[in-house]
């Protein structure tokens, strides 16, 4: 008879597992395991990426006319120093256009007026789209921009985008009369004129109105326009496009106030 000392150990510890199972015993996990407490998920604790608090608005938001397209996108392009190109569009279907029914940064662009001409209905809708999508707060209109020159190029409109300073020119690309199409030579033509504006306007800001990037707003009078300055932008030179960024806007619905 073989006593218990003298039984073989591997029926010891299976003898030992079955008491185990039988009182209810959840097993010890042995000191040398390989399990290690702190790989086991902590649900009850924060991950180490860190709380990076509420989400922001969804854009764009909500206001006179539909935007799609590019929106929320203007942060990226003026993080890189290149040139870059954005398109979208606003459809304001059959409403009809008032000042109560811009945004207030739209309406003081309408208050404020401009320097001449019959823009200042475009220049508001161009910031009506970067209120809407890039979250932009106006900082001074046309007439509140300081030049170092007074006689030379000026811009439309100073914004605050993603916490940098915005020079923002506005302009229009329309054929007349209306139904005829809008050629390659008149977007490029309007590009090379306005851009080399852009420049032009940049260098002439006093320095307490100065901006970090330029924007150049192009409210386009439909899809066929917005494709040709589409075109003709990719074909121009780099000293021309130099590091402003072009926001195409194709307009829908009634928006023969803006032209």
């Amino acid at each position: 008879m073989v006593g218990r000392d003298d039984q073989p150990r591997s029926l010891v510890a299976v003898r030992s597992a079955l008491l185990l199972v039988l009182l209810g015993c959840n097993p010890v996990v042995p000191e040398d395991s390989s399990v290690d407490s702190e790989d086991t998920a902590d649900t009850g604790g924060n991950t180490e990426t860190g709380d990076t608090g509420p989400p922001g608005p969804v854009v764009p938001l909500a206001g006179f006319g539909t935007i799609t397209g590019s929106c929320g996108e203007l942060d990226d392009a003026l993080d890189s120093s290149a040139p870059a190109l954005l398109r979208g569009a606003i459809d304001f279907a059959s409403k009809t256009y008032t000042v109560s029914s811009l945004t207030a940064d739209g309406q003081e662009v309408i208050a404020d007026g401009n320097l001449g001409g019959s823009s200042a209905e475009s220049e508001a809708i161009a910031m009506e789209v970067l209120a809407r999508c890039e979250l932009a707060t106006l900082i001074a209109t046309e007439t509140e921009i300081a030049y170092i020159d007074q006689g030379g190029k000026k811009t439309d409109l100073l914004v605050d985008a993603y916490s940098r300073g915005v020079g923002v020119s506005v302009t229009r690309a329309y054929h007349f009369p209306e139904g005829e199409p809008y050629t390659l030579t008149e977007a490029a033509d309007l590009l090379q004129n306005k851009l080399g504006d852009v420049l032009l306007s940049s260098a002439n800001a006093a320095p307490q109105s100065a901006w970090s990037r330029s924007v150049l707003s192009i409210l386009a009078f439909d899809s066929q326009h917005a494709d040709q300055i589409v075109s003709a932008w990719g074909s121009l030179d780099a000293s021309v496009t130099d590091a402003t960024i072009v926001i195409v806007t194709e307009t829908h619905g009634a928006d023969a106030f803006i032209y």
